[in-house]
């Protein structure tokens, strides 16, 4: 079963992408919870160029990734899992909870250490929040995260199975709760008790940084309730809150070339600069 999962892996995960990546496209085309001031056409070359950029780095830098780390640790024994006998669902359901708990701390320090935050906020600097927010993330970003992946799937000694799952499970979970889809309140309320909704995470793009730094969990939701990071709405509400983050906010940084030249940006805001009741950048330099 594990050389057939290695053998099909690269298949199973884009056949899962692509799947959700459509639905929740379709989704936002007829049940959009906000409105856009920046439309797809502007926002959507870059955002999944860069998905491009990121997959090709991460396959040219770590051919096996995260489940050829699991299988390595599997045949050598190593990893805390591999060294107590537990029946093999226990194990995969262990290691699924532990990679998702440790996400959410990663996410956490990439907020908190500057230089992390330089590398994170271009995923917080699109200027709307649908699904192609939820794969912006810089590339460096990408290949650093994949090597906290990996080492933390060998220290744990993570099963293939597990990992295979919690990979396809986060990256369709994130496309899901970052869709500007619209869900009936009951039913969110709900939802969020075992999922991060969009409701749920958007609340972390806002643009006030209190509400930045909240809500940082991508699958389970359960870390922040436990941790303290918890926030049940924006201030402004849904559809009065403003999305991204105050240094970039022109059409220019949505950019792919200034997207990748970011982290060595400074605030674009000059003492000339105002940020204008829909978000946008308003001064007689910028556009």
């Amino acid at each position: 079963m594990t050389e057939t999962l290695l053998a099909h892996e690269p298949v199973i995960r884009f056949g899962f992408f692509l799947s959700v990546l459509v639905t929740m496209a379709l989704w936002e085309v007829f049940a959009a919870r906000r409105p856009q001031a920046v439309g797809r056409r502007t926002r959507w070359p870059a955002n999944l160029m860069i998905v491009v950029l990121d997959t090709l780095a991460v396959r040219v830098l770590f051919p096996v990734a995260a489940v050829g780390a699991a299988l390595m640790a599997s045949e050598n024994g190593w990893g805390l899992l591999n060294l107590v006998a537990l029946p093999a669902w226990v194990s995969v359901v262990l290691a699924v909870l532990m990679l998702d708990a440790a996400i959410y701390f990663q996410h956490r320090v990439f907020h908190a250490v500057p230089w992390l935050w330089r590398l994170h906020r271009m995923h917080h600097a699109d200027l709307e929040f649908d699904v192609t927010t939820a794969l912006r993330f810089h590339p460096v970003e990408i290949v650093l995260s994949m090597m906290i992946k990996v080492a933390i799937v060998v220290l744990l000694g993570a099963p293939v199975l597990a990992v295979l799952i919690f990979e396809v499970l986060l990256n369709a979970t994130a496309m899901f709760n970052h869709g500007n889809v619209r869900l009936p309140l009951w039913l969110d309320k709900w939802l969020r008790l075992i999922i991060v909704t969009p409701d749920m995470h958007r609340v972390h793009h806002s643009i006030i940084r209190r509400e930045t730094d909240s809500n940082f969990g991508f699958n389970l939701p359960w870390w922040d309730r436990l941790f303290g990071t918890y926030r049940d709405q924006p201030e402004k509400g849904h559809l009065g809150m403003t999305i991204g983050i105050e240094d970039f906010r022109t059409r220019r940084d949505l950019r792919l070339d200034q997207m990748l030249i970011q982290p060595l940006r400074n605030s674009v805001l000059s003492s000339g600069s105002k940020v204008m009741s829909n978000g946008m950048v308003s001064s007689g330099k910028v556009e």
